[in-house]
């Protein structure tokens, strides 16, 4: 599919870094008070407009983007805003500079380095899963308890003791953890994961654990999901 061209035309070099300088500061300006469900929305339209670009489509109205994101056109144009004048009326979102506007909101424009707490099936399969270890994501470490994994590797990640967390993520500079240990275990996986300077852990773990200051948590479990979905089923 041939690919239109993406911009306004006539606009100048000085015209667009204005532009560019002004959508920086209304990028800064809406961080401070975004909340996590835009910020989930914000990853559904990312998603969707990446898919589009591989494509070749270069252009998406925001009637168009609510479809593929199963939203109302009204939520799609009020996230976008938040962040700048993005769009054209009548017209819609020229979808390369979208991408590039909201990898920024979320900073996917740059690298961010996992460890995972944790390698028993979970934290294995999560280590071999192409998606963590591409893009913006890229495994670094993994950790287990077990003396047999210490010194093994999943994949290409290599495998240490406990006791290494603080010198390993000082060593990577790993900001980001995966926690995949039984319940018990949890709270002081994450003591030692903040204590080392990981400031945002992904628990996979079936114990639901509070963020602090420094470290913030998603929890993630697993049971939860399949129960609500029965409640939901016909079967």
């Amino acid at each position: 599919m041939k690919r239109v061209p993406a911009g306004a035309a006539g606009a100048t070099p000085l015209r667009g870094a204005l532009a560019r300088k002004k959508q920086a500061k209304a990028i800064e300006g809406a961080e401070s008070s975004i909340s996590p469900l835009t910020i989930n929305r914000l990853s559904l339209y990312l998603r969707s407009l990446r898919q589009l670009d591989a494509v070749g489509v270069a252009r998406v109205s925001s009637a168009a983007l609510a479809r593929f994101c199963q939203l109302s056109a009204a939520q799609v144009r009020k996230d976008l805003a938040a962040f700048g004048d993005f769009g054209t009326r009548g017209v819609g979102y020229d979808i390369p500079p979208l991408v590039r506007s909201l990898a920024q909101v979320l900073h996917l424009d740059r690298v961010h380095r996992i460890v995972i707490f944790g390698m028993g099936n979970i934290g294995t399969a999560l280590a071999r899963y192409p998606a963590f270890n591409s893009g913006s994501f890229r495994v670094v470490a993994g950790f287990d308890a077990d003396p047999a994994k210490i010194g093994q590797r999943a994949g290409d990640v290599p495998i240490h003791a406990p006791g290494e967390v603080a010198r390993i993520v000082r060593r990577y500079r790993a900001t980001m953890a995966v926690l995949a240990v039984p319940a018990e275990a949890a709270p002081s996986g994450y003591e030692a994961l903040a204590a080392a300077g990981i400031t945002a852990i992904l628990n996979f773990a079936p114990f639901v654990l509070a963020a602090g200051a420094e470290c913030r948590v998603k929890n993630v479990d697993l049971r939860t999901h399949l129960e609500e979905l029965t409640y939901f089923s016909n079967s």
